[in-house]
């Protein structure tokens, strides 16, 4: 039953305009309204609103609402509809697979036989191994577009907005600038090992990224993200 929902949500995503709206609220990590999500897509507002309850409806977007004024009281104006991400993750196996038991399995037993060191040795050999002969990643942008490519979500986090998290553009040249991640590939297992799996993620980056390059991979966990952040390397000379 759970792998039919997930092929009828997953079809959804066939029409270009609910892939374009899926796509653009999903790369904000914040709630995202109708007009803005429309605007994004280049469609009329109404169909925006049509698509994105549609998508909500599938579990693909979650929804709920809110002032955009940022006022309160009479005058603000009626709460908006914003969506957000859906928690929930999605994926198809045909015939069916079960990956994600094997590797809790394998995962438990690595972890009961303390074999965090070997784990994180053969992470960043894979690492290795996907980077190829290319060079380690020049600038944040190359690494942005190398996380992009592995389904990392990467974002990029000025220095003056670090604690704040305001919603700002930013250029992967800004000083100070911190590459982090709305989605880790591992979420799942990862729950259930954090110390493990985020080891093995940090040393897979690694390995992908270079560590005698122009950034550097560290571990800088947070609520809903992943738990490793990418930043240029203090021995950069560039």
């Amino acid at each position: 039953m759970e792998d039919t929902q997930d092929i009828d949500a997953i079809a959804m995503l066939q029409d270009p305009v609910r892939r374009r709206l899926y796509e653009y609220v999903a790369a904000q990590g914040r709630e995202v309204g109708r007009n803005e999500a429309a605007e994004a897509a280049g469609v009329a507002r109404t169909l925006a609103a049509h698509h994105l309850d549609k998508l909500a409806g599938a579990g693909l977007l979650e929804s709920g609402s809110r002032r955009l004024t940022g006022r309160s009281g009479p005058g603000a104006g009626r709460p908006a509809k914003v969506y957000t991400r859906a928690r929930a993750e999605r994926s198809v196996s045909l015939p069916a697979r079960d990956y994600r038991t094997a590797a809790e399995l394998l995962a438990e037993a690595a972890e009961q036989a303390g074999l965090d060191a070997g784990l994180r040795s053969a992470a960043r050999r894979r690492g290795e191994e996907l980077r190829g002969s290319a060079a380690p990643c020049g600038d944040l942008e190359e690494a942005m577009k190398t996380l992009a490519a592995r389904g990392y979500e990467p974002h990029l986090e000025a220095a003056e907005t670090a604690e704040d998290h305001e919603h700002t553009e930013h250029t992967a040249d800004a000083a100070g600038a911190t590459v982090r991640m709305r989605n880790c590939p591992f979420h799942a297992v990862a729950e259930r090992f954090p110390p493990l799996v985020c080891g093995m993620n940090l040393a897979l980056l690694e390995g992908l990224l270079g560590t005698d390059g122009a950034v550097r991979a560290r571990m800088d966990a947070r609520p809903g993200e992943c738990c490793v952040v990418v930043e240029a390397s203090k021995n950069n000379d560039h």
